[in-house]
């Protein structure tokens, strides 16, 4: 049996482009809960890259302030404040959220205002649901 060795790096997955709602609409589409079916390589990668979004403490925490708020609605401006953090730095992470498609933006002016996409965090809870 011939073995392989793992490659250096995991790949970067990008956003489906044919997919409106990115990484995790795709999760949506693609990917059937654990408990029921191995996941095919192209799904475990699909699912990692959406799952990487959400491993960073800054990224999992502002997450959970966009979707806490009323109306699950944040200005990036609302959002720097509390995490003690540059813009900038924020930006950065708040791009690779909306990249995974777990929240959308909106430019108004000179302020970015990012939303919650719940139908994201739905897909990806329904591939850790347990088989009934």
């Amino acid at each position: 049996m011939a073995t392989t060795s793992p490659p250096a790096a995991l790949p970067v997955v990008e956003p489906p482009s044919d997919h409106p709602s990115g990484l995790a609409g795709a999760i949506s589409t693609c990917c059937t809960p654990l408990t029921r079916a191995p996941l095919s390589a192209e799904e475990a990668d699909t699912l990692v890259a959406v799952l990487k979004a959400i491993a960073v403490p800054t990224r999992l925490r502002l997450l959970s302030m966009i979707y806490a708020r009323d109306g699950g609605e944040a200005c990036v401006c609302e959002l720097t404040e509390p995490l003690g953090l540059t813009q900038p730095t924020i930006s950065h992470h708040l791009k690779v959220l909306v990249d995974a498609g777990l929240i959308t933006r909106d430019k108004r002016g000179v302020w970015a205002y990012y939303r919650a996409v719940p139908e994201a965090l739905a897909a990806l809870a329904t591939v850790f649901s347990p088989r009934r």
